[in-house]
């Protein structure tokens, strides 16, 4: 998706309505610093908003993503485009945060295993060894907690017994028996309990 098109499009269409960033923010309840990103490209209106922004500039959300007016005969056909480049964006996002999972993982194991080597080899204050090995029990969960926040959110999981593709909730995640990157979990669909993979598509 062309972010500056969009953004340039938003400005447009705001200043087709006579309204100011300011105005514009104030309605959406957010900062006129967030609609002055979103027309210079830098990012895109959250998900959340997205329907009430394109309702007050009286466009829809396929002229949002298109960054332009779309016509009748043209709207199935940008539909279908833009839908295709959201999934495409979404699967390399979630990429990227895989990798990034498996570096956090990477990283904790020296980190975690050097400070409670530090805190038992070195001589030290036993208040100092403490507090060592708290910080390291502390950045030990943290990197934790992070990387099953990546597996919720990053691709879907697919039962093992009736293919349904959906997203877990945290703690679901958190508390299932696991190897790797596949967990057993209980379907919301079919309500069974299988080993169900992780999986970028929909």
């Amino acid at each position: 998706m062309d972010q500056i098109k969009i953004g340039k499009f938003i400005q447009e269409k705001r200043k087709e309505h006579n309204i100011t960033q300011t105005e514009l923010a104030d309605k959406l309840g957010i900062t006129d610093r967030a609609v002055s990103k979103w027309e210079n490209g830098v990012c895109l209106p959250d998900s959340g908003i997205m329907q009430e922004l394109c309702s007050i500039l009286n466009i829809t959300i396929n002229d949002l993503f298109s960054g332009e007016v779309v016509k009748m005969k043209e709207n199935e056909k940008m539909l279908e485009k833009n839908l295709l480049e959201m999934t495409r964006e979404k699967e390399e996002s979630d990429k990227r945060l895989l990798f990034l999972e498996i570096v956090m993982g990477v990283a904790i194991i020296p980190l975690f295993v050097g400070l409670i080597l530090l805190a038992g080899l070195a001589e030290m204050p036993d208040y100092a060894r403490a507090l060592i090995i708290g910080i390291a029990v502390v950045f030990f969960f943290i990197f934790v907690f992070a990387m099953v926040r990546i597996e919720q959110v990053a691709g879907y999981y697919e039962c093992g017994k009736c293919n349904h593709k959906y997203v877990p909730s945290y703690s679901q995640v958190l508390w299932a028996m696991h190897m790797g990157r596949t967990r057993y979990m209980e379907c919301p669909k079919c309500g069974k309990k299988s080993w169900q993979k992780k999986v970028l598509t929909k």
